[in-house]
């Protein structure tokens, strides 16, 4: 390989830390920025590699650590498409990060292109962004370095949103396509969204005031730069910066601290890298009233339902889900809407895969991360459908502008949030209506640092324990004491702790359950 001597030279000066091992999860690589240097160095190898392979397509590295502390940091890449990391490559970009020497680096390179037939002889191309965290700048430039030393061509993006990182990555691989994405810039992102929305709007009045929290992160100023766009006249939005997050309003189902909920008025938080968002009002009656993930798609799915009969066409819709779904959200799916839903384990790049096997697939996590994609084969039917009437041609204009609407490369907070806001608008809904559809379970998560995660081992898409042996059973036995008992137990993939989810018929009951499960796992 030509560039290897310039590749270990550089290396150099991003040394592993001794003895340290590091893994690809979910969420890519995530832990302190402080032992971050090596790993995106090593990232910044495979990115390269990794365009190479796909012949020189371009592939996305984002730099973030979405709603984790200040002080932490990440960094994962994005296929051409705009989707995950291929995840045969986790183990290739996981055995870089890992190699303790410039020497076992360097077999490790030549290993890969061996392994994968990789013909090096021609362009790579990557391009990156980071968050608003101080750490950013810096990794950013230890990222620059690698790339330069294998020989890519890359550029730095500056401060981005993650899921405005993925819309890039897929639109730069799609120009001069038959089917472009969208203009390859931050400014074609907005553009994109902006006209979309109005056209969904069209004649409708707008609606209340929204209240948007982008968690002190990169959502607050790309959401100010999206407000210019849509104008006064379109969405009313107030914006602020409060440190909690998405993250903080669905752990602990209330407000911001210091936020003041007014009955009936729309809020929204986001997280740090604006890639999910929860919204929350407050009752007739002051209490407050939690809007999440599986509220979004819930709304989605029955909006999306009615416009596909109103068209007269044959699509089918599925909904994926995670363990952490309401058991009344997956009731009101499956038994009121009588749609498919599919289970499967917690992270992005699983629940996307399996929306892909529908004509219209909607995902969310329960903590506001997801989308809706549209197949190819759903795409080409929308644009050859002729109507027979008023009604199919407004339900298929409708359906057009959603496909444009939708950031379907990765859960999008800002273009989730105008999804939202559209449909209300079009239903002539406030949050309550919205809420009336299924009331959820009372639930609780809780968190439990422990010595070593790598112990709770799961089965059933993270529904149920493997390991350690017995706990399982234990946690079924107590379960079966509470009206409407659910519960699990999962090791997070972001951070050195177990998350314990309860559910049960009363608030009271939730809460003592997962209290004495997480005794358990003491």
């Amino acid at each position: 390989m030509k560039n290897i001597g310039n590749i270990i030279s550089a290396s150099l000066r991003h040394p592993k830390p001794e003895g340290a091992t590091f893994s690809y999860g979910t969420a890519g690589f995530r832990m302190q920025a402080d032992f971050l240097d090596s790993v995106v160095y090593r990232v910044g190898l495979s990115a390269a590699l990794r365009s190479r392979k796909l012949n020189g397509q371009t592939v996305g590295v984002m730099i973030t650590a979405s709603h984790n502390p200040a002080p932490d940091n990440g960094i994962k890449l994005v296929d051409p498409q705009g989707g995950m990391l291929e995840k045969s490559w986790e183990t290739y970009v996981t055995s870089l990060a890992n190699a303790e020497t410039d020497e076992e680096l360097q077999k490790e390179i030549e290993k890969i292109v061996k392994v994968t037939k990789i013909d090096m002889q021609g362009g790579m191309n990557v391009i990156y962004a980071r968050d608003t965290r101080p750490s950013g700048e810096v990794l950013a430039q230890t990222l620059k370095d690698a790339l330069d030393a294998i020989g890519a061509t890359s550029t730095d993006h500056g401060v981005k949103t993650t899921p405005q990182l993925h819309y890039l990555v897929r639109a730069l691989n799609t120009v001069g396509t038959v089917s472009p994405y969208g203009e390859p810039t931050e400014s074609g992102y907005y553009q994109k969204l902006s006209i979309a929305f109005r056209k969904l709007l069209k004649e409708k009045p707008r609606g209340s005031t929204v209240y948007v929290d982008c968690a002190n992160g990169v959502g607050g100023p790309k959401l100010r730069e999206l407000k210019k766009y849509l104008g006064e006249e379109c969405l009313d939005l107030v914006i602020t910066q409060d440190d909690c997050g998405a993250d903080f309003v669905k752990t602990f189902q209330k407000p911001p601290p210091g936020t003041k909920l007014t009955p009936l008025q729309r809020h929204a938080s986001l997280d740090g890298d604006a890639d999910r968002i929860i919204y929350y009002y407050a009752g007739q009656d002051g209490s407050f009233r939690l809007l999440d993930g599986d509220k979004i798609a819930g709304l989605a799915a029955m909006f999306f339902q009615d416009l596909v009969k109103s068209a007269g066409i044959d699509l089918k819709i599925g909904i994926v889900q995670t363990a952490y779904a309401n058991g009344n959200s997956t009731n009101y799916l499956t038994k009121t809407l009588k749609l498919p839903v599919t289970c499967v384990a917690t992270g992005v790049k699983h629940l996307h895969h399996a929306a892909q096997r529908y004509d219209i697939g909607i995902y969310f996590e329960a903590n506001g991360h997801g989308t809706v994609l549209f197949s190819p084969t759903a795409l080409a039917l929308l644009e050859t459908h002729e109507a027979s009437s008023p009604a199919q041609h407004s339900a298929l204009e409708s359906l057009r502008g959603l496909s444009n609407l939708i950031n379907q490369t990765v859960g999008d907070a800002l273009s989730d949030l105008l999804l939202v806001e559209a449909i209300l608008a079009s239903k002539g809904w406030g949050p309550s209506e919205w809420d009336s559809a299924y009331t959820d379970l009372p639930n609780r998560l809780f968190k439990k640092v422990v010595k070593d995660q790598s112990l709770f081992v799961t089965t059933d898409a993270e529904r149920k324990l493997v390991k350690p042996e017995g706990l399982q059973e234990k946690i079924d036995e107590l379960v079966a004491k509470y009206s409407d008992g659910r519960a699990f137990v999962r090791a997070s993939g972001t951070e050195d702790l177990v998350r314990i989810y309860a559910e049960a018929k009363t608030r009271s009951e939730a809460d003592d359950l997962g209290m004495r499960i997480m005794a358990l796992v003491s």
